[in-house]
């Protein structure tokens, strides 16, 4: 079976398994958020790693790092939402430092990624 490019990429490995413990832990979420804060979250998180694979597939390193800023933005956007569902008591405090921490190394990745792109 071939293997993408998208796929050796360790950032992308590693926004995919944030993409499935932010499914986790939004499943524990109240029912009433169901189409709010867990909606949203998972639709940023799956945004991350799916931006990361769509711009592996642009011709040009300006393409690529166009969709590699929209990744960090959509991480960007979770980190907003983990501190709401902290704030909001939907998240622990171990969850949410957990998650903070993998998110911080999602985008230092994706900076270092896009400054390889830009150059």
């Amino acid at each position: 079976m071939f293997t993408y490019s998208f796929e050796k990429l360790d950032v992308w490995k590693e926004a995919k398994e944030f993409t499935k413990e932010i499914y986790a832990v939004t499943a524990r979420f109240p029912e009433l958020e169901k189409f709010g804060l867990t909606s949203q979250m998972r639709r940023a998180a799956v945004s991350i790693c799916s931006n990361i694979a769509e711009g592996s597939a642009r011709k040009t390193n300006k393409d690529r790092a166009h969709f590699t800023t929209i990744s960090f933005s959509s991480a960007v956007e979770i980190l907003n939402q983990l501190i709401l569902s902290s704030e909001l008591g939907f998240l622990d405090l171990e969850d949410y430092q957990d998650l903070r921490l993998k998110l911080e190394s999602i985008t230092n990745k994706l900076n270092s990624l896009r400054n390889y792109q830009t150059k």
